[in-house]
């Protein structure tokens, strides 16, 4: 079954190169221009489709500073599903004196899911240097608003010092609780509201998204690119059981260049270790939740409860090691993305080190003038150990689909997924389970 994943995903890319060999190079669309918010911010990355494909800020500031500038910004997301899940696992009451069958899943059919919605503000303090703050109004996990990240982000040196203004020309400074960078998926992937930088509805099965408290120094200079960080490694600040805890320490080192008007090339790894947690979040710390409801879910989930629907987080607390590879290739209009990585550690109350491994790879041909237009396939697959029985277990997901721009901050999007779970132990609710089906997401961010 991998192996004929791996062959549908290799004609979607065999299929879609000649297209981009023999069409001319994709062409800006400006009459598009009109509908996209002004930039006031420097050293931002927009939230609209200029933001597409973009990782870590640029050291373009954008626009000149002119002084105190604030500026908004908002993304909504909504979805329509029609998927269906399946399982063999054995039917296990869940009590003694309770004999429901905590194994039987949710009944689920097609509707709506909980609209979703982020508010982004942005304070230009001084040259290069900026305040952002991201809410999320609405969340699958938390109806009601709440705060995701704030963060100082230092572009320029506040010191008119020769010393430190050649410094500041190919370095940058995050201070605060942001999302951290680890990997390149999270740059691409849905965030709550944020749906527009990601081709398909679903993000990766073993997901690498957290936000902490720390610093990170980022380093970028013809194409040569570098980072290194500091966090607590937990979604909020906590002074208590200090001795249960240590910080998470996290690097990267890639390569990012625009070849020649039609080749980008990009190659990073990251790392990222933390000898001991309360609570390890960065295969967890997505508190908005799964885009896919009530998948392989009991018939007493609830949609704020169980919000990481299809999604693994393999619970590695002490002795956390993670390093991640990411390709990406665009080719005039063909992108190609990819994931390797590794998680080995141990959960709270075992004593031997387990380990997983995911590898992902999507492509992604856009067309038309302005790329308005996309097709795409993406392969996903986690292998590894689970504790508590599920040892040797394999996850497997399937996305095909497409999208239009409507305009720069308005997009249409569907997709047909498919995941299998294999090898899990008869009496875990994931056994023999599958879901599959359609998605249909509208986003508008800007």
């Amino acid at each position: 079954m991998k192996l004929h994943r791996s062959l549908l995903i290799a004609a979607a890319v065999a299929t879609m190169a000649p297209l981009a060999a023999t069409l001319p190079a994709q062409t800006v669309d400006t009459a598009q221009a009109r509908f996209q918010q002004p930039v006031t911010i420097q050293y931002l990355r927009a939230q609209d489709k200029r933001g597409m494909n973009v990782f870590e800020t640029t050291k373009e500031p954008g626009v000149a500073y002119t002084g105190f500038q604030l500026a908004w910004g908002a993304a909504f997301t909504q979805q329509f599903q029609g998927l269906r899940h399946e399982n063999t696992a054995d039917s296990v009451p869940t009590s003694g004196t309770n004999l429901v069958n905590r194994n039987r899943l949710m009944e689920i059919g097609n509707g709506f899911n909980n609209a979703t919605a982020n508010m982004y503000l942005h304070a230009q303090l001084a040259p290069g240097i900026r305040v952002a703050l991201t809410s999320y109004l609405s969340a699958r996990h938390h109806n009601e608003t709440w705060v995701k990240d704030g963060y100082l982000q230092i572009d320029e040196s506040p010191l008119d010092v020769p010393f430190l203004n050649e410094i500041m020309k190919y370095t940058t400074v995050k201070i605060g609780q942001y999302e951290v960078n680890y990997g390149d998926m999270h740059f691409r992937r849905s965030d709550n509201g944020q749906a527009l930088y990601n081709p398909f509805v679903g993000n990766t099965i073993m997901d690498a998204f957290s936000t902490e408290v720390g610093a990170e120094i980022f380093v970028q200079k013809n194409g040569i690119l570098g980072m290194v960080g500091a966090t607590n490694g937990e979604s909020r600040g906590r002074v208590d059981r200090a001795s249960d805890r240590s910080p998470a320490i996290m690097a990267k080192l890639g390569f990012d260049k625009q070849m020649n008007d039609d080749l980008r090339v990009r190659l990073t790894g990251s790392y990222r270790t933390q000898k001991s947690a309360i609570g390890n979040v960065i295969f967890g710390g997505d508190r908005a939740g799964s885009r896919y409801y009530f998948v392989m879910e009991n018939s007493a989930a609830t949609e704020s409860a169980n919000f990481t629907s299809g999604r693994i987080n393999p619970g590695m607390r002490d002795n956390s090691t993670e390093w991640v590879i990411n390709p990406f290739v665009k080719y005039q209009g063909l992108e190609l993305f990819g994931l390797y990585e590794n998680a080995k550690g141990k959960g709270s109350t075992e004593t031997v080190d387990r380990e997983v491994k995911q590898s992902m790879i999507e492509a992604v041909y856009r067309f038309l003038p302005g790329e308005k237009l996309f097709v795409g396939a993406r392969w996903n697959t986690l292998t590894g150990d689970l504790g508590g029985g599920n040892s040797d277990i394999e996850v497997t997901r399937t996305n095909f689909g497409g999208g239009w721009f409507i305009t720069p901050s308005l997009l249409l999007k569907a997709e047909y997924v498919t995941q299998d779970y294999k090898n899990f132990i008869t009496t875990d609710i994931r056994n023999g389970g599958k879901f599959k089906g359609f998605m249909i997401e509208a986003v508008t961010a800007f």
